[in-house]
């Protein structure tokens, strides 16, 4: 056992690991796919009552996501499993600090490990990718948002993950907000028309929002009466001409802008007077933020 005094005994303010029903039925379909029939390797080398203790550990500096995910990946192995939050999402972490302490039935830790990990790292390395555009935008008044396209499957937690580094989710799905592109616009006849039918219908209170790609288009959407318009196009001066045609109108949608460019690039876009920018790579070209399993020694 842990000693008397040691992180873990101390994290008496740990938070809870609560998962939600959609993250485990990831959690159980990643599991089926790595473990399959069975981890033979831990099986047939393990003695059934032995017992491990471990921490996770951050290869690298960054913004903790998934703790609670991954401790979901040992309780699916094994409720015997106790797993001790020492960060929470939301963390900044230094390479070397301990996310977690893990402890149990030796053969659900080891079977678990790759699982845990994998889930850890990639959704640390999306909130870490998501605070270095927040970082970037300081001072300007603009929020990061996080593509709408997320990975099927892990858009719940990519959008946690997204959060956890200060940015927001742009939308989940197609149920949680209403975003008219070309092809909405074409079929309804005009951004005008299309606006028009989707407030007729909106029960929902869901925000209307307009994808353009000129100047005109985005006069048009406003006066539509779009609760925000989506630019797609990622350079200062067509921003510069897209807020100088809002403020004339009352009242004023949201100026968003979808740009695939870097946290230098995004903050001279809110510069320029982007009230958003949704970073096309983020979360799922953010790169993994590296964790370990360090097990205690026997």
């Amino acid at each position: 056992m842990t000693p008397s005094g040691s992180p873990v005994e101390e994290a008496a303010d740990a938070r809870l690991l609560a998962v939600d029903d959609t993250s485990l039925r990831l959690v159980d379909l990643a599991l089926s796919e790595d473990i399959g029939p069975g981890d033979w390797s831990s099986r047939w080398t393990v003695p059934p009552r032995a017992r491990l203790e471990g921490t996770l550990v951050a290869g690298g500096d960054g913004v903790v996501a998934g703790v609670a995910v991954a401790a979901a990946v040992f309780r699916r192995l094994s409720p015997r499993v106790e797993v001790v939050p020492l960060h929470a999402d939301g963390d900044q972490v230094k390479a070397g600090d301990v996310l977690a302490a893990v402890r149990g039935p030796a053969r659900a830790i080891l079977s678990g490990e790759r699982t845990a990990l994998d889930f850890l790292r990639r959704l640390s390395g999306g909130a870490t990718f998501a605070r270095r555009y927040v970082d970037a935008l300081q001072g300007t008044g603009a929020v990061v948002l996080g593509a709408g396209n997320g990975t099927p499957g892990w858009r719940l937690l990519e959008a946690a993950a997204v959060r956890a580094g200060g940015a927001e989710a742009h939308r989940l799905g197609l149920h949680d907000g209403v975003l008219l592109r070309g092809a909405h616009i074409a079929l309804a006849g005009s951004v005008a028309e299309a606006v028009r039918r989707v407030k007729d219908q909106n029960t929902r209170g869901l925000r209307v929002e307009v994808e353009v790609d000129s100047d005109q288009g985005v006069v048009q959407a406003a006066t539509a009466g779009a609760d925000a318009v989506l630019l797609a196009r990622a350079d200062p001066a067509a921003v510069q001409a897209a807020a100088h045609a809002l403020r004339r109108l009352r009242p004023r949608p949201l100026l968003a802008v979808a740009a695939d460019v870097t946290p230098r690039q995004a903050r001279a876009l809110a510069e320029a007077g982007a009230d958003a920018i949704l970073v096309a790579a983020l979360p799922q070209g953010a790169p993994p933020l590296p964790v370990r399993l360090a097990l205690a020694d026997r």
